[in-house]
């Protein structure tokens, strides 16, 4: 497996060969403050649909609004935006380009254009060469529609590439979210489906690609591995920004008739009752391309958490995207209270690369990669210890016999808690001799947390 100097993470097996003693551990995400309350006459409490897009220095924020209830696909329906400095402070822009319930101050960037604003799913286009005036693109529609192209310059004043749909084979219900692949070197959409016919079965998702975005392929549903089947809403599929190559999803499980509100505190929580019946949590999957997602973890991501205004239908679906907010942390958003007068969105953080990490115990353990090559001459490690814990770092060939000055016996104690930390034996970080040929990686640890590796000039 040649990883060259790419980041690479600890959310799958796709590196490792054995664990003995440690585990991959699922981190759990830090509820953090509310960034947004919905609560302008032309949001309402069915909002949704939520995407993050760092920008430079910039956070944009689109969301639906939908101030009337039960009006999906409708012209009650606008997409909104919020941009952020920090990823912590939103403001709403007054655009002035639509006028609704009276006014022309508000944020609605797309309007009287059903059903587009139902899932407007926007992306920042970072394929090479891309003309300025196509920086933003997007896709939106529902089943009957098919999913319309759209482009923009600025993300804010929007046009349809063409009239006609580019994905018609789908049922759209949902955020139906893109990107250009670095790694595939094509678009890819991923969408909702069903796994059978007529909404039958569970619902799932989908993706094709495309070099153009005007031309897809025939759709492929995405697979899941051994694991049980359940009900995935929203999937949330976007690049990590660190490592593109992998795809992270923090997809909406969607448990449909597992009911935990009582009739009777529907009139408490300002909710309907048809709003009651279910509950959801967002799940973390990832992917490496194709159609294959990886479901390391089938335990909750993000947890409703306390209070029975999260566990009323559709709450809880996080944003699609997940950004850096600091050089130490990285922020994901998820909605709470859907349905209820007071539904907001709320941050949510993790350090660097944090979704996974392989952890020790105490009693200490080891893991070892299989087969690697790499370009660079030094290697970088993001982990934590405690006061009492450590990491050593071994190198051996391809058959697992350690390398003459890079052994346990020669490797430096590794203690304390780093996003980059340079790996040394005997005090030299020098690994040029052995660029391109083809080593493993034997990591001893004591009650630490290893979550990703790079190899560096």
């Amino acid at each position: 497996m040649n990883i060259g100097s790419r980041l690479e993470l600890f959310v799958d097996s796709a590196l490792i060969e054995t664990l003995n003693g440690v585990h991959l551990r699922l981190n759990s995400p830090v509820p953090r403050e509310t960034v947004l309350t919905f609560d302008q006459p032309w949001e309402g409490r069915h909002c949704g649909y939520v995407t993050i897009i760092k920008d430079g220095d910039l956070y944009r924020l689109y969301y639906r609004g939908l101030s009337v209830d039960g009006a999906d696909g409708s012209n009650a329906e606008c997409t909104c935006y919020a941009e952020s400095n920090d990823g912590v402070h939103f403001t709403r822009p007054n655009l002035g380009l639509f006028e609704m319930h009276g006014t022309r101050d508000n944020n609605a960037i797309l309007h009287d254009m059903p059903p587009f604003s139902h899932n407007f799913a926007p992306l920042l286009d970072t394929r090479p060469g891309i003309p300025a005036e196509e920086r933003y693109k997007a896709l939106a529609g529902v089943s009957n529609s098919g999913l319309a192209a759209f482009v923009s310059a600025d993300g804010i004043h929007w046009r349809k590439m063409r009239e006609e749909p580019v994905i018609t084979k789908g049922a759209f219900d949902s955020q139906n979210v893109a990107f250009w692949s670095e790694s595939e070197q094509c678009y890819v959409c991923f969408f909702r489906t069903w796994s059978e016919t007529n909404y039958g079965g569970f619902r799932s998702i989908s993706r094709t690609t495309s070099p153009d975005f005007l031309n897809w392929a025939e759709p492929a549903e995405m697979s899941f591995g051994d694991t049980p089947r359940e009900h995935l809403y929203t999937n949330q599929t976007r690049p990590y920004f660190r490592a593109p190559h992998i795809y992270i999803s923090t997809a909406a499980r969607f448990m449909q008739g597992r009911r935990v509100v009582p009739a009777e505190q529907a009139a408490t929580l300002g909710v309907k009752p048809e709003d009651l019946g279910d509950c959801s949590d967002t799940v973390l999957m990832t992917s490496r391309g194709g159609n294959r997602y990886d479901r390391t973890f089938m335990e909750g991501f993000v947890h409703p958490g306390i209070g029975l205004s999260n566990w009323t239908t559709r709450t809880n679906y996080a944003a699609c995207g997940v950004v850096p907010t600091s050089d130490t942390e990285m922020s994901m958003y998820v909605q709470r209270g859907y349905g209820q007068q007071a539904q907001y969105l709320q941050r949510l953080a993790l350090r660097i690369d944090g979704f996974v990490s392989v952890n020790a115990p105490y009693a200490g353990g080891e893991f070892k990669t299989k087969p690697l090559q790499f370009t660079g001459n030094k290697l970088v490690i993001n982990y934590a210890t405690s006061a009492a814990g450590s990491v050593w770092v071994e190198i051996q060939d391809d058959a697992g016999t350690p390398l003459p000055g890079y052994a346990r016996e020669d490797a430096d104690e590794i203690i304390g808690d780093e996003i980059a930390h340079t790996v040394t034996w005997k005090g030299s970080s020098d690994l040029a001799k052995l660029a391109g040929k083809a080593i493993r990686l034997r990591f001893v640890m004591k009650d630490a947390d290893l979550y990703s590796i790079r190899f560096q000039d």
